[in-house]
């Protein structure tokens, strides 16, 4: 993938997945009432890291979504910090009940990562592919919602997810992801959206791996004297409504980008707060009412229009509908 190239951002070897697994670790490491619940795939999630150093705090629920949240339920009940893993195709579809009633109804301290998020887990094919992820979970009032955007993000998400009171959901990724920010510095406040690109010409609001597709095409379109302010809106909940006002009033135009479906994703949300606060012309790239199919991810990501071409193809049309 060449995701962030065109922006000059430096590419970075390991998976988003493998730095989950990393950040976990280290959290697991500060704080000793943190304990990792899995659903058979630690090696797919990289929650081994934690088995293999305290394997006395990992448990391998095995195949079995639901026992999966209600177990890591009852440890929260008595005290622990749990970690509920799996993919997010698998655990929100399978146990969405106990993740409503145990986790969310109940408002209790547990965390959900939704690993392997969006289409570009690529070969294993629709089955496997969590594009519904972020609208199952927006439809839980509880939840916080988090989708880092880089390895840097997603070290500050996992620590500030676990540091968080209530129950939180993060969104993680199959694929590596260049890097947006330093790893030492990494601004990530939950709730609080970075302005990743300064521009005046309109905004582009993007998530997780979107966020350097989004870099890329405010590049493209700076060449076309087009300066487009990115948003890394890194908290789908509680969502940045001052941040979102401000690119309204201060931009004149909007597109979002996800690597989700459009019906209930971010975007959805993000025209809802617009309309009520500052309404301008939007744009919206993400999955149509479709399902994928299997293929390398680059290729799904070109045929399913969610590119920095596409970003800014949908960019220059809503700057040409701010102009009237």
């Amino acid at each position: 993938m060449k995701l962030g190239k065109k922006a000059g951002l430096r590419p970075f070897a390991l998976p988003l997945r493998n730095v989950f697994g990393e950040a976990l670790l280290n959290v697991a490491r500060e704080n000793e009432k943190v304990v990792v619940l899995d659903g058979d795939l630690g090696n797919s999630t990289k929650t081994e890291y934690v088995r293999q150093e305290f394997p006395e705090r990992f448990f391998n629920i095995g195949i079995a979504e639901s026992n999966l949240v209600g177990i890591g339920a009852g440890l929260e009940a008595c005290g622990f910090v749990p970690w509920i893993t799996s993919f997010s195709s698998f655990l929100l579809c399978n146990a969405y009940d106990q993740i409503r009633l145990a986790v969310a109804m109940s408002n209790i301290n547990a965390k959900v990562l939704g690993s392997h998020g969006g289409i570009t887990l690529g070969k294993d094919g629709p089955t496997q592919m969590g594009i519904e992820d972020l609208a199952l979970m927006g439809g839980l009032p509880t939840f916080t919602i988090l989708v880092p955007s880089d390895p840097a993000s997603m070290h500050a998400a996992v620590k500030a997810a676990t540091d968080f009171e209530g129950p939180v959901f993060l969104r993680s990724s199959r694929v590596a992801l260049p890097e947006i920010y330093p790893m030492d510095d990494c601004p990530f406040e939950i709730g609080k959206a970075n302005v990743v690109r300064q521009g005046s010409d309109l905004t582009i609001v993007a998530c997780g791996i979107m966020v350097s597709a989004a870099l890329d095409a405010a590049a493209d379109l700076a060449e076309e004297s087009i300066e487009a302010r990115v948003l890394d809106f890194h908290t789908i909940r509680p969502m940045d409504v001052d941040a979102l006002t401000a690119a309204a009033r201060e931009t004149g135009a909007i597109v979002t980008a996800e690597e989700h479906l459009l019906q209930g994703g971010m975007g959805s949300n993000v025209a809802r707060v617009v309309a009520e606060q500052f309404p301008v012309p939007m744009r919206f790239v993400g999955l149509a009412d479709v399902y994928t199919e299997s293929g390398e991810p680059d290729d799904l990501l070109k045929k399913y229009k969610l590119t920095a071409v596409d970003i800014a193809t949908a960019a220059r049309e809503a700057h040409a509908a701010k102009a009237g």
